[in-house]
């Protein structure tokens, strides 16, 4: 008889999730990680009394009630709602586009001439790239200043060279309302989200610094199944091919002041500044704090090795992981989650939904 039912590789969402799934109905669990630390990229840490977000901005929202009750076994939330302001050459702008951002840009006043702005701007054709697709949904202005250059940094492209699918619709609301996300549960855990690590793994064994990849033989003699949440083609020795992701280098620095930029991300969308966003950590929580805390986030070229953050799902690579699923499928013990492990782009609550939901299935 082996030492534990499941090894589950990787602590972060997907992982700890069915890690207190499965401890809670009486299975024997190992959790391991090859970070020093628990969380994923959700992992905050605090410096100077705030709580800082190390892998880029982590807002959770869902509309799942099931989520919500889940999430708040763990932790306590604040009323933090998402609102984006974006900075073109010093020029403010709301975001998602809304009629704070038509006003600023047209200086015009009503739902109605901001739809014939819109609509006169529009490109019309079948679009072939993301320029013109882009172009067909929201028009020049608001393409030139608020899109173009930071998707072009985003993804280390063109976007005359970027597939128009990636922009399949672009949110237009004809209301003064800020708030990015529609989802009726929203906020930050009051503490930060390493601590709802800490509860959900609390009485389960965790080891860190561990690499399954380099110890797989070992490891996999521990226990009778495997949850795998790394790169898909990895675990398979990159042999049937590399899948593609986009990267992100950050860049964090203490101030020695209380407000910097008054809001907790800001959005650079000119061509000529070279990271994406700003991060002002401290207005996730509204820390009351005599410094403030900024992250510069650039968007980076990826290769294997890096840390993988954005999945490209275009038809070559979409093409490549479905061949790795069917691979996948001929191993009786080894079951892959999370963004790397099924080659999705899923917000935090999607993968606690996808988690519950193979928790649900295999246990």
């Amino acid at each position: 008889m082996k030492s534990y039912d499941y090894l589950i590789v990787g602590a972060g969402f997907f992982g700890s999730v069915f890690a207190r799934q499965a401890k809670d109905r009486g299975k024997r669990v190992l959790v391991i990680d090859k970070r020093s630390h628990i969380g994923g990229n959700a992992y905050t840490e605090n410096i100077c009394g705030i709580n800082v977000h190390k892998y880029g901005a982590h807002i959770f929202h869902t509309s799942s009630k099931k989520v919500w009750e889940f999430v708040n076994r763990f932790a306590e939330f604040n009323r933090y709602t998402h609102q984006i302001t974006a900075n073109y050459h010093g020029e403010f702008y709301n975001l998602p586009f809304n009629m704070n951002t038509f006003c600023e840009l047209w200086e015009i006043k009503t739902p109605e001439e901001a739809i014939k702005k819109i609509n006169e701007q529009k490109f019309n054709g079948e679009p072939k790239n993301l320029e013109e697709q882009a172009l067909s949904l929201v028009g020049m202005d608001i393409y030139e200043k608020l899109i173009k250059h930071y998707t072009e940094k985003q993804w280390g492209k063109k976007a005359t060279e970027l597939p128009a699918f990636i922009i399949k619709r672009l949110p237009l609301r004809f209301t003064f309302d800020n708030c990015y996300y529609n989802d009726s549960y929203q906020g930050i855990p009051i503490g930060g989200y390493t601590s709802i690590f800490e509860k959900m793994l609390n009485g389960i064994e965790v080891r860190l610094n561990i690499d399954y990849l380099k110890n797989r033989e070992e490891l996999n003699s521990l226990a009778d199944k495997v949850i795998f949440t790394g790169s898909i083609d990895e675990f398979f020795g990159y042999s049937l091919g590399t899948l593609e992701y986009r990267s992100l280098r950050f860049e964090t620095e203490v101030l020695d002041c209380e407000n910097f930029q008054g809001c907790a991300v800001m959005n650079y969308t000119d061509r000529e500044t070279p990271f994406t966003r700003i991060i002002e950590h401290k207005h996730f929580e509204c820390s009351c704090n005599a410094k403030t805390l900024i992250t510069r986030e650039y968007s980076a070229d990826w290769k294997a090795g890096d840390e993988a953050y954005y999945p490209i799902n275009d038809e070559k690579n979409d093409g490549l992981h479905k061949r790795y699923s069917e691979l996948a499928k001929t191993l009786g013990n080894v079951v892959f989650g999370g963004r790397l492990g099924m080659y999705r782009y899923y917000d935090m609550d999607d993968v606690i939904e996808e988690a519950l939901k193979a928790a649900d299935f295999l246990i």
